[in-house]
């Protein structure tokens, strides 16, 4: 029986590119198969991105816009809340990224461990990521009322005349984050449980039968190879801090005077106020903040991992 080779038909194409060493790299796909992506990417995002930058340089309303240069950027520095607004985003986003990255870890190793109804806690962790962010802010915005509140009620049965979180300037930014923490933390212990699980047991075996205890398995095992889960965990929260304001908003609106005031709330005040080339231009400022402090960090983070 005589073998007869097949050829490829001359209508059958398959996408191919020249390497920088001169031979052809075949693709199983064919690079219209990115069009729908480019496409979706340029409308959700590089043209409103584009959009906000011109519209940042005019002064404009709904139905008319002037050019004025970076009139708005100057307008905006001015702007008496805007250092107080800064320092209190860097000072909310440390507070809540370090606090997660704390009790994720933590929390997770817990629920890593052999305990009784892990499943079900590990569910009561995650659990306030799922509920909305005003309705948490409206209910602890309740719980610390000063007079009337949960928390201030239980205070005072153990002896104990509790502040005003909420209305006291030097409580209010410190309670939103703290509030932060408790709706966030739950994401940060699921990375960090995705981390744990993934580690080989036998390296935490093999230093069992080294000798080593809790503490020491912890450190030098658990906590270097969680490193991956500690990086991502840091970014989010990060990137989440330093844009926050819907629980800001829900909970204080900035107040009192302008002592829990974020960039965000800043900017949304110049909003209401009708100002909104200024608002946009406030939103730029946000936009360059988050990224000039986020992408060198990540870079810096992933670099130390990829050397270790």
């Amino acid at each position: 029986m005589a073998i007869t080779s097949v050829k490829p038909r001359a209508n059958a194409k398959t996408d191919a590119t020249t390497s920088t060493s001169g031979s052809k790299v075949y693709r199983p796909y064919s690079n219209w198969f990115y069009l729908p992506t480019a496409v979706i990417y340029g409308v959700l995002f590089l043209v409103p991105t584009f959009a906000s930058l011109y519209f940042s340089l005019t002064r404009w309303s709904l139905f008319d816009s002037k050019f004025v240069g970076l009139d708005n950027f100057k307008l905006f520095f001015q702007e008496p809340a805007l250092v107080k607004g800064f320092t209190n985003t860097l000072i909310y986003a440390v507070v809540t990224s370090g606090s997660k990255v704390v009790l994720g870890l933590l929390l997770a190793v817990l629920l890593t461990s052999q305990i009784v109804a892990r499943g079900y806690l590990r569910s009561v962790v995650f659990f306030p990521v799922l509920v909305s962010t005003i309705g948490v802010g409206l209910t602890f915005t309740v719980l610390m009322n000063p007079e009337r509140g949960l928390i201030n009620g239980a205070l005072s049965v153990v002896g104990i005349n509790g502040p005003g979180w909420l209305t006291d300037p030097k409580w209010a930014l410190l309670s939103v984050a703290a509030v932060d923490v408790w709706k966030g933390v739950g994401l940060a212990t699921l990375i960090y449980i995705a981390g744990i699980v993934s580690i080989p047991r036998e390296y935490i075996e093999a230093a069992r039968v080294d000798g080593a205890g809790s503490w020491e398995t912890f450190r030098r095992i658990v906590l270097p190879l969680s490193r991956p889960a500690t990086v991502t965990v840091i970014i989010l929260s990060l990137i989440g801090g330093l844009r926050s304001f819907d629980l800001i908003w829900a909970m204080t609106q900035g107040g009192p005077g302008f002592t829990s005031d974020v960039i965000a709330s800043v900017i949304y005040k110049q909003y209401q106020a009708g100002f909104y080339g200024l608002s946009t231009a406030g939103n730029v400022v946000l936009f360059v903040t988050v990224t000039a402090i986020v992408l060198p960090l990540s870079r810096f983070l992933n670099r130390k991992e990829v050397e270790m």
